[in-house]
Order: structure tokens, then sequence, then C-alpha cells
């Protein structure tokens, strides 16, 4: 069985894939069993491969190249193959219309001061964020990922960035209280 699937990314973010002297490519073909096809003029990728079988690498490669092309650093993309780690992307249309004052208004309150709120939430939750056009993506655990985006729609929806904090603070306690007491409840022999 094999695999085939086209992504359109951005053609400005096409040299992130590609890397130095095709370094980035190279790696992810490597890591992720695929060739990669890429067309630098219409910011199109095909991605394929022969090693389908119980491999989820090529769907993997997918993600990755669709973190790259939603502004994410290669380093940050290839943190995909680790654990559960996936690729979640926000839609800020869904909170500003087709208005692009909206849209640069609520990508302001993600980012925040020189990056301060975009690196807080960051801090808070574990997962890697990136505001890009129109969209914000997160690349994450899925608990990670759950927290993130609660975060995300909260700024989005007009939330004040002090009670949303706190909210991932309280979040972030807990689940270091719920990993500690899973840890006590386990019988050591």
């Amino acid at each position: 069985m094999s695999f085939e699937k086209l992504i359109r990314i951005p053609v400005d973010r096409i040299g992130v894939i590609i890397g130095k002297s095709g370094k980035t490519k190279h790696q992810i073909e490597k890591k992720c069993h695929v060739d990669l096809n890429i067309d630098s003029e219409t910011g199109e990728v095909i991605i394929t491969s022969d090693k389908i079988d119980g491999n989820i690498s090529p769907f993997k490669a997918v993600e990755i190249v669709s973190a790259m092309g939603r502004g994410f650093s290669p380093e940050n993309s290839l943190r995909l193959l680790r654990g559960e780690n996936s690729l979640h992307v926000i839609d800020l249309r869904e909170f500003g219309g087709k208005s692009p004052d909206q849209i640069e208004r609520i990508k302001g309150r993600i980012i925040g001061e020189n990056g301060t709120a975009r690196l807080n939430m960051e801090n808070l939750t574990g997962a890697k964020i990136s505001v890009y056009g129109r969209t914000v993506g997160i690349i994450g655990e899925p608990n990670q990922l759950r927290m993130a985006v609660d975060a995300i729609s909260s700024l989005c929806s007009g939330s004040m960035h002090g009670p949303v904090y706190s909210k991932l603070e309280a979040a972030r306690r807990k689940e270091k209280a719920d990993k500690a007491l899973l840890w006590e409840n386990q019988d050591v022999f």
C-alpha cells in the first residue's frame, strides 16, 4: 500500500521546509520514511511513501510540514515525532470574522507586548504556540493542547490576561497533584 498527500503551504515558508542545503527536508524524509516533492513557486508539497503498513510516519510527515507552514521552526515541528504530540490549528476568523483589523487585534492579544503573552502560555501549558497569518498553531500533548486552546479561545473572546493565566496555573497545579496521587497509589513490592 502506498501513501500520497498534497499540502499547500505559504510560499514564504518553503525555505524552512527545505532548510540549509536541503538538511531539514532530508531529516523529515529520513525520520518519516517519506519523499517530499516541493514546488517552491506554488507552495505545493507532495508527500509520498511506500511504507505505510502499520506505520504512522507518513501522517506525522503531513503534520510536520503543516506545522512548518503555520510558522513553527523545524525543531518545534519535529517535536511532533515524540510522545503523543500533535498539531492543532485555530482559525482566528472564527473569533474576528473577516475584518483584518479584528484579526490583528486578536493576534496582538495572543502575542502580547514583546511576545510575553505567548511565552507565558507556552510556559504554563508546556505547548509550543505559533501565530502566523490568520491562524494560531499549537503543538503539544493532549492535555497541553486542551489547556492552550482554552486559554487562546478565552483571550480571543475578550478575557483579560490575568484570569487566563490564573486558570492555567490552577490547571497545572491540579495536573501535578494528580500525577503525585497516581504515584502515591502505586503498590511497591
